[in-house]
């Protein structure tokens, strides 16, 4: 069996193609379009260009899995429409343009299905914690022996940060110093507060970001996914000065990242000292994989 599984985030809206059988799948395609969903969010209401963005990439998606003869595309949706008051008519005109019904995760689905994902993928030890950092939201799963034992989606992220405090491309020090604010008060909300944990399993565009670059920066092979966690506050640190260097190391890396990466860096830094982190292990897999084992593969094998 083939499918398509898309996410539809703050940031990005990613199409993966996968063989699956049994138990067993295989990533046979990644396709990323950089929407910047969060970015046309106004108190609260997902705009209508907006919307529309998203019809376009949607559209886009299910041409090319129409190509390929694959018939099952299955699409949900993260905080960029989970955190906004006009989800259900965001929902209606998406189905209504393009065909496509989205599943909108509630958070502790979104944290499931990223533990899941990583579990399955080989990222996550039997204990520990797992952070996954998205353009809107940022969820944090505690968990023992293979099984969750608290988490929770915290509404932060790397591009509703930068919207939200960010007037240039790099944060100036008082914008940094309200990021790092608003990131503090919500760890301190978080269902997983008070814990420690010297290794940590990082998800997301974020945390991949962060690992490229901090591998580049070391001389690391590319595909390392062990990093210290002195590697990625040393890294924001050199980042934040927002010079001609910086901006090159950026644009050469993670270009599509250039302005989204620092508030990235201030969740991820705050994340690491809140839990005194010592390593970070950054996963292949996330929602993705666990959207694709828990919704499509447990669902097909109870239809049959």
């Amino acid at each position: 069996m083939k499918c398509g599984i898309v996410d539809v985030g703050s940031n990005t809206i990613r199409l993966s193609i996968y063989h699956w059988e049994g138990q067993t799948f295989k990533l046979l395609m990644n396709k990323k379009e950089m929407a910047g969903l969060a970015g046309y969010i106004k108190n609260g209401l997902l705009s209508d260009s907006g919307i529309l963005v998203a019809c376009r990439v949607l559209a886009g998606f299910k041409a090319l899995l129409r190509n390929f003869d694959i018939a099952d595309l299955y699409v949900f949706g993260t905080a960029s429409l989970r955190n906004i008051v006009n989800t259900e008519e965001a929902l209606e005109t998406i189905e209504a343009v393009t065909g496509i019904k989205v599943e909108v995760l509630s958070g502790a689905d979104e944290a499931a299905f990223s533990f899941l994902g990583a579990t399955v993928g080989g990222g996550a030890p039997g204990s520990g914690m797992l952070a996954d950092v998205g353009g809107g939201s940022t969820e944090l799963v505690a968990y023992r022996d293979g099984a969750i034992t608290s988490g929770c989606s915290l509404p932060m992220g790397s591009l509703s940060l930068f919207t939200k405090h960010v007037s240039g491309l790099f944060p100036t020090k008082e914008e940094r110093k309200a990021i790092r604010s608003d990131v503090r008060e919500e760890l301190e909300k978080a269902k997983t507060a008070g814990l420690r944990c010297s290794h940590l399993t990082g998800v997301g565009g974020t945390f991949r970001a962060a690992a490229k670059l901090c591998n580049d920066l070391s001389g690391a092979d590319p595909d390392n996914r062990i990093i210290p966690a002195g590697e990625i506050h040393a890294l924001y640190k050199g980042l934040k000065k927002g010079d001609q260097d910086t901006l090159r190391q950026i644009l050469r890396s993670v270009p599509d990242r250039v302005h989204t990466i620092l508030p990235g860096l201030a969740i991820l830094t705050a994340i690491l000292d809140a839990y005194e982190v010592s390593t970070v292990s950054v996963s292949a897999c996330g929602v993705r994989e666990g959207y694709l084992l828990r919704r499509v593969m447990e669902g097909t094998s109870h239809d049959a």
